[in-house]
């Protein structure tokens, strides 16, 4: 009996450590804009087309009528099966400020496009993954900046 309780304590024990030391990602970059995120959408309909099958994805930035507050430079949507999607930030977790020319005038964004299912970083070259936003080339200590993503069958609640 002794030894079944000292096995139990010693698995609850286990169990918050473990707990403890699992940080979000997000708590420990310092790189995360601060912004206000909440927006709900249809991933139904036709406005978001690009949704309507797993494995599609959409810049929310650019969807007509959609705003996504600064300092945010979008918000990436991908659907991963049939209930599950990933929002992800467009600015990237690792280096957000460097930009690509002499002028400071273009800064880097991420961009899925040809590169999917990975995610590019225009500036550094960094790659991440889309499926579940690690990185997967390139340098850097951060994974993409995730958003809670809730579907509840009908409506996609996006907020941070």
């Amino acid at each position: 009996m002794k030894n079944k309780t000292t096995f139990s304590l010693s698995f609850i024990l286990l169990l918050l450590v473990m707990g403890l030391s699992c940080n979000n990602a997000n708590q420990n970059n310092p790189n995360v804009p601060k912004v206000n995120i909440n927006l709900t959408i249809d991933p139904n309909s036709t406005l978001f087309l690009e949704l309507n099958t797993p494995g599609g994805w959409i810049y929310l930035d650019e969807v007509p009528g959609t705003y996504i507050p600064y300092p945010s430079r979008g918000i990436i949507v991908y659907r991963q099966d049939i209930n599950f999607f990933k929002a992800y930030e467009r600015q990237p977790p690792n280096d957000p400020f460097k930009c690509c020319d002499d002028q400071n005038q273009t800064c880097g964004k991420l961009v899925v496009g040809a590169n999917y299912p990975f995610v590019l970083d225009t500036c550094t070259g960094t790659m991440y993954q889309l499926l579940d936003g690690t990185l997967f080339s390139g340098t850097g200590e951060f994974p993409l900046i995730e958003y809670y993503a809730a579907y509840d069958g009908a409506l996609l609640h996006i907020s941070n």
